[in-house]
């Protein structure tokens, strides 16, 4: 999900997990603003891949504007795939009525990801169209698209310049997709300089209007390589609700079944 990581996951993710990370390499002044936001997202990835496959457990709390509270607990399982595109599964556990729901993405490079919902009461799978990719995902404030691997060859990029975030110093990049179903007009990503991790992102409706802003803490360092944030909260301007993910018991280099990551798999799944 978008999760904020250096490694897997989406922009929730990434958004993790977004998915990018952050950071600005030396270039040389007559580098376009274009070739620099690229350049930033190349490196980004480069750290991220090799994680070896990802799972951990999340709490999802989502918030409305008059502050009640309804909470959710899940699954994420990723499994890496090299030259290609990952693949990931959502499970959620509580609360009783969507226990044994589940997500199942196939991300890919060249054309729209593959989304699947199994949903138990039915024992059916529903494939999501490319069309609802801008949907809520599960009632959150994150969308369909928030929570899929923000991969680089799917958006154009821009580097818009440098400026304080807290102690450190972020890049500004802005990001739009090539894709005609996303719900975004453009995404601007702050990332520091040191370690390239994705501090906030904001998200721009089709009008070009402030429509979300995710933003990431408890960065914790693993295997000595892989950053992600403990916590990302995404906040809609236009409706005042919120959405907090927490991170716990992540995992990398995990065994993973790779039946499991198809539409058979996916009614498996407990």
């Amino acid at each position: 999900m978008t999760y904020m990581k250096q490694s897997p996951v989406p922009a929730l993710l990434l958004a993790g997990m977004m998915c990018l990370g952050a950071g600005s390499p030396a270039v040389a002044e007559e580098v376009s603003a274009e070739e620099r936001g690229l350049r930033i997202a190349l490196e980004a990835r480069e750290r991220s891949e090799g994680f070896g496959n990802f799972s951990a457990s999340l709490t999802m709390v989502l918030r409305t504007k008059q502050g009640q509270e309804t909470e959710r607990h899940l699954r994420i399982k990723i499994l890496e795939v090299i030259d290609g595109g990952d693949k990931t599964i959502f499970i959620f556990d509580e609360p009783r009525d969507v226990r044994g729901t589940a997500f199942l993405i196939h991300t890919n490079r060249d054309e729209s990801d593959d989304i699947w919902l199994f949903l138990p009461a039915l024992e059916r799978v529903k494939r999501i169209s490319s069309s609802n990719r801008s949907g809520s995902f599960m009632g959150s404030e994150f969308a369909y698209e928030d929570i899929t691997d923000q991969v680089i060859e799917k958006f154009t990029y821009r580097y818009l310049g440098d400026e304080p975030c807290g102690d450190l110093v972020c890049t500004v990049i802005e990001r739009v997709s090539l894709e005609e179903d996303s719900g975004y007009s453009r995404q601007l990503i702050w990332h520091d300089t040191e370690e390239y991790r994705s501090w906030k992102v904001e998200f721009y409706d089709r009008r070009n209007d402030l429509l979300k802003t995710l933003t990431a803490t408890d960065y914790e360092l693993h295997l000595e390589r892989f950053w992600y944030a403990g916590q990302q909260s995404m906040v809609n301007h236009r409706t005042g609700k919120s959405t907090v993910m927490s991170w716990v018991d992540l995992q990398l280099g995990v065994e993973l079944d790779e039946r499991d990551f198809t539409r058979t798999g996916l009614k498996r799944l407990r």
